[in-house]
């Protein structure tokens, strides 16, 4: 299958990365313009009539949502969003805040059009795109500045090792045990929505469907009861620890690895074992 990637800065790497994995042809573009949604809109339709791929990949970002549904439309196709698994011709993504998975069949002859959820794959190796400069059209929007997301203290999606911390934790004062954890495993601290919304922690380490997607290496979760709600954004981990009381606890039932225990005996135990191997 020939693929058309499109990347932004932003998820450029991860784009690639999927994109190789959906068909061994692939061809990488950024587009040289300001941004407005009649200039992408119009400079990717003339790419992709130039390229005649099968399936055009995006990043799920602002800019994508903003413009790839009226681009998909030219071409008498919809836009597939925010996909977090899958290859040709079924993708799988997530319906009503990641409580279940669809999968989505491709059906006639392409393009066909994909964006990729943040974090749903891992970037692999350093991306490489060309840049395309499109012929000169009429646009009815002007371009202002690019839009910017708030600055985030902390990019989880590049950690390999994220230790995150839930309601079990139960006051403010005690985040320094679970800290220490973290510290001693050079591991990324994170949180789930009570945390952050509570403001024990800052809200840009909040794992979840309103915080961000994840994929580590290792994620230990510490008094977390496993929401849905947290689950949607720790689903790429590739080893997932669980440290909870509640034998019962949802988040067992996705973990690897599992400890029954009283985190505050647990996490300090831990962290000893560890500095001994140091």
């Amino acid at each position: 299958m020939s693929v058309l990637a499109i990347v932004e800065q932003r998820m450029a790497g991860e784009v690639l990365t999927a994109a190789k994995q959906f068909g061994p042809d692939v061809k990488a573009y950024s587009i040289d313009l300001p941004y407005t949604a009649d200039a992408y809109t119009a400079a990717v339709e003339e790419l992709i009539r130039k390229e005649n791929p099968q399936l055009v990949v995006f990043g799920h970002t602002y800019q994508t949502r903003d413009y790839a549904p009226k681009l998909a439309a030219r071409f008498g196709r919809v836009l597939i969003g925010d996909v977090i698994a899958g290859k040709p011709p079924v993708f799988v993504r997530q319906m009503f805040q990641g409580k279940f998975n669809a999968d989505v069949r491709l059906v006639g002859d392409g393009p066909h059009f994909v964006s990729i959820q943040a974090g749903a794959w891992r970037a692999e190796g350093s991306p490489q795109a060309e840049a395309f400069s499109p012929s000169p059209t009429t646009s009815r929007q002007v371009a202002e500045a690019p839009f910017r997301e708030a600055a985030r203290a902390v990019d989880l999606t590049a950690a390999d090792i994220i230790v995150s911390v839930g309601r079990g934790i139960k006051e403010k004062e005690n985040i320094p045990v679970v800290e220490a954890l973290a510290q001693a495993l050079g591991a990324e601290l994170a949180a789930s929505r009570p945390i952050c919304d509570a403001g024990w922690l800052p809200m840009d380490r909040q794992v979840g469907s309103s915080g961000q997607t994840v994929s580590p290496k290792v994620y230990i979760a510490v008094g977390i009861s496993g929401a849905i709600q947290h689950l949607v954004g720790m689903k790429g981990a590739k080893t997932v620890v669980a440290i909870n009381k509640d034998p019962d606890a949802p988040i067992f039932e996705v973990a690897h690895y599992g400890i029954v225990g009283d985190l505050f005996e647990v996490v300090p135990a831990l962290v000893e074992e560890i500095r001994k191997t140091k």
